[in-house]
Formats: structure tokens, sequence, C-alpha cells
């Protein structure tokens, strides 16, 4: 078995590449371009990119001055449906698109840092549960590639899947029953087994393989699933069993409040 701390080093190094990937993508935009409209409502690329600034910059404090985040955590309570909009809609007005890729790109590095430099053990403060250095990077990568994904839509870029997909797909199969808790909502008792196929054809799974609540289906439309980054009657995602079909209309690997995720496309 792996070292932990080979395998955290392994992570982090999957999180540096996956905003890496991102960055080349919004590298060279135009305004025009940054001020393109995304899938999320009200939300265009520069908006996006403003998120995972600030979302960095809060996992960097939760990294380095715990106390500090605490209050993070205070105003998330204060305005639970609005403060991510609203860090978001701050960051774009006052920075240009230029000045805040530079941000980001120094935050990234920050948080690389800081997270490569904690100890082994580490708990660090989230906005749910506490969470080990390579959970946190997991939920960073997460949330890059999510966000990333609607930056591409944007634009019309087709990403091609990378093996980087494991990590977001297993953070979505291990946050099954947050999804069912965020929304008052007991999980049930059983695991599920999850079977996905990653696109050279190889054969990810999560779960006792005598499970009777099954979901099989591509490991990027499970991802794309998970994240709430399209709907469920658009992705090859299929269900065997009352319980397995209703966490697939509820699935999220993101903290926060329950999403509403996005409409079916048009004529399906």
């Amino acid at each position: 078995m792996p070292d932990a701390s080979a395998v955290t080093a392994a992570v982090l190094d999957d999180m540096r590449e996956e905003g890496d990937e991102l960055d080349l993508l919004v590298a060279g935009l135009n305004a025009h371009e940054w001020a393109a409209p995304t899938p999320a409502e009200g939300w265009t690329v520069a908006h996006q990119i403003a998120h995972l600034n600030w979302t960095d910059e809060v996992a960097l404090t939760a990294a380095t001055e715990p106390d500090a985040f605490a209050a993070e955590v205070e105003k998330a309570l204060a305005a639970p449906g609005t403060f991510v909009d609203e860090a978001a809609e701050a960051a774009v007005a006052a920075l240009a698109p230029e000045a805040l890729l530079v941000e980001w790109r120094e935050g990234r590095a920050r948080l690389q840092e800081a997270l490569r430099a904690a100890p082994a053990g580490t708990k660090l403060p989230w906005y749910g549960p506490p969470m080990s250095v390579a959970s946190m990077a997991t939920a960073r990568l997460m949330e890059t590639w999510a966000h990333g994904q609607d930056v591409a839509d944007a634009l019309g870029v087709t990403r091609k899947p990378t093996a980087r997909l494991r990590h977001v797909a297993r953070i979505g199969v291990r946050a099954r029953d947050y999804a069912y808790f965020v929304r008052g909502q007991q999980p049930p008792d059983e695991q599920f087994r999850v079977e996905l196929r990653t696109e050279t054809g190889e054969l990810i799974t999560y779960g006792p393989e005598e499970a009777a609540q099954r979901v099989t289906g591509p490991l990027l439309d499970f991802c794309l699933l998970v994240t709430q980054r399209a709907h469920r009657d658009d992705l090859a995602v299929e269900a065997v069993g009352p319980d397995a079909g209703q966490w697939l209309d509820i699935a999220q690997a993101f903290a926060g409040p329950a999403g509403t995720g996005r409409p079916r496309k048009a004529g399906r």
C-alpha cells in the first residue's frame, strides 16, 4: 500500500495540473471572452475564475489560520444562499481580468505550498467536516475541474478527460450521504455499488460487488452528474434500484447548500 505522504503528494500534483490546464484555457482570452456568460446563471468566465481564486484563499486561511477561518464560516452561515455569489461578484468588480488571473495564479501557488508543508495527520477545518490535506486537495481539484467545465462550455471548448477525473468521482461517491443530509433527508443504510468506465475502457469500482443498489456509466458522465454540470437525462449514467435512482437525482460532490443543477437540454 502506498505511503500516506506519497498519496497526498500525488493528489497535490494532480491538483496543480488541473489548475494549470484551466490556466492555459483562460490565459489568452480577450475582454469579450472574459465577459462571456457561462452555464451558471449570472456568472461570466471572470466570475468562475474569481470564485476559484476566492475558494483557494479561504482554503489557505483554513490551512494556516484556522481561527480566522472560523470567521469565514460565520459569514457563510449568515448568508448561506448568497455568500458565494457575493464573493465572486466583488472580485470581478474590483479586478480587471489580467489582475484576476495573476491573483489566482499566486493564490494557487501559496495554497500548494501550505498544503505540502502541513504536518502528517493534519485536519483542516472546512464548511463541512474537517478534512485531511489529501481530501482538501481533492476538493480543490474537483472544484477546479467543475468550474473549468463551465468555462469550457462558455467558450465552446471540448476538454479531453484525464485520469484526474478519478478524484472527482471518488469525492462524488464519498459525498453520497452528504447529499441527503443537506436536504434534510436520511441516507440509505446500505452501500451502493458504483461501476464507471474510463475513456480507455478501464473499470473503476466503489462499494460491495453484491450490492443491490447500483450505478453504472462513463466516468466523465458521472463526474458531470455529481458536480451538477449536466442534467441526469443528458448523461449515460444508469441506476438499478430506487435508492440509487434517488441519489442520482440529488448527488453533489461539493459542500454547501443543495444545488439546483442544470436544466435538461432542449429537445430531450
